[in-house]
């Protein structure tokens, strides 16, 4: 149950949001009668440490500074960011911001506008001074993932392809070394908000906000936008044109230097082999990712199928590496 600390929520309708993600628990708080809701409501998973909140309201008390839309965290009474219920579980409430949501980058326009959004939000954080709190050690150490997926690899088909996964990182050839910036951390497409028109309005899901190198912000970003077929198909493939749209719109508000248009040019390879090993390790460790028993026997079968798409997919990128990076420089 909502704990009762929030004044401005009582005597609201609040409702199980329809398009909650696969994380935390989503509802949403307005008059009745109709209207937009006033507020989102979420029980936060146990993943997320209650300090993440003091990452949030930094950042986010950092943006409003800079001028920029964002959700901001409602105080309880207390003055606390979070509030936990009887059974102990975190709490939160933050400012619902009006728009809409995709769940597939559809056009290169989305793309552009996506780019141009990020490159917004990494302009305005450019100067924020904050030592986060919550911390995710590891989360994109890409060798430390491979390594895993080695020692967890037995035999089958899932051993097969955990060698092809294996010997696509060996043969990588992209740069490790850019600094740490501040990041969104998780910038899936329905991650980000944006207007009826199709314009940017502001990053959603702030609880992966941290530190590290824009190459992995960005090689996320596009291993997601640019792949057509979504996560479920094992013919994936790079699609230059959404790439080229969504580079475009972040250059021209903030440019790439030399390293950064460097590094990025194998970002989203890395990135895709690295979600290819996490899917493929539970292949056989079966036990992390959530799986569709609609469409597969079991989460090993859904996994394969993951991890063969995203390896197809970095495959796709490696392929058309030289035009990447044309298009990142500009060209």
């Amino acid at each position: 149950m909502i704990p009762d600390v929030w004044a401005p929520l009582r005597g609201l309708t609040v409702g199980r949001c329809d398009d909650e993600g696969l994380i935390n628990g989503t509802w949403l708080a307005g008059l009745a009668g109709g209207g937009p809701p006033r507020f989102v409501v979420q029980r936060v998973s146990p993943i997320f440490a209650p300090e993440v909140h003091d990452d949030i309201e930094a950042v986010t008390a950092h943006l409003s500074r800079r001028g920029l839309a964002t959700p901001r965290l409602l105080r309880a009474e207390d003055g606390a960011l979070w509030a936990r219920d009887g059974a102990g579980a975190v709490w939160r409430v933050m400012d619902f911001v009006p728009g809409r949501t995709h769940h597939r980058v559809g056009s290169p326009a989305l793309a552009r506008a996506a780019g141009a959004l990020v490159a917004r939000f990494h302009r305005a954080v450019d100067d924020l001074e904050h030592a986060y709190r919550h911390v995710r050690a590891g989360a994109h150490d890409t060798a430390l993932h491979m390594e895993r997926l080695d020692g967890a690899a037995t035999g089958g088909e899932g051993r097969r392809l955990a060698d092809a996964i294996l010997d696509a990182w060996r043969t990588w050839q992209g740069r490790l070394d850019l600094p740490l910036r501040h990041c969104h951390g998780d910038l899936k497409i329905s991650n980000l908000r944006f207007s009826e028109a199709g314009e940017g309005i502001c990053l959603l899901d702030l609880d992966t906000l941290a530190l590290q190198p824009i190459d992995v912000e960005l090689g996320d970003a596009w291993r997601s936008w640019c792949n057509p077929v979504g996560e479920d198909a094992t013919d994936a493939r790079f699609d230059l044109e959404v790439f080229a749209a969504a580079a475009a719109g972040y250059r021209e508000v903030r440019p790439f230097g030399g390293e950064e248009r460097e590094a990025l040019a194998d970002a989203a390879e890395r990135i895709a082999l690295e979600l290819a090993a996490r899917f493929c390790r539970d292949a056989f460790e079966d036990r992390y990712f959530g799986w569709d028993p609609a469409r597969f026997p079991t989460r090993v079968a859904h996994n394969l199928q993951r991890a063969a798409g995203q390896l197809a997919l970095a495959r796709s990128a490696r392929r058309q590496r030289g035009e990447i990076a044309r298009l990142l420089a500009g060209g």
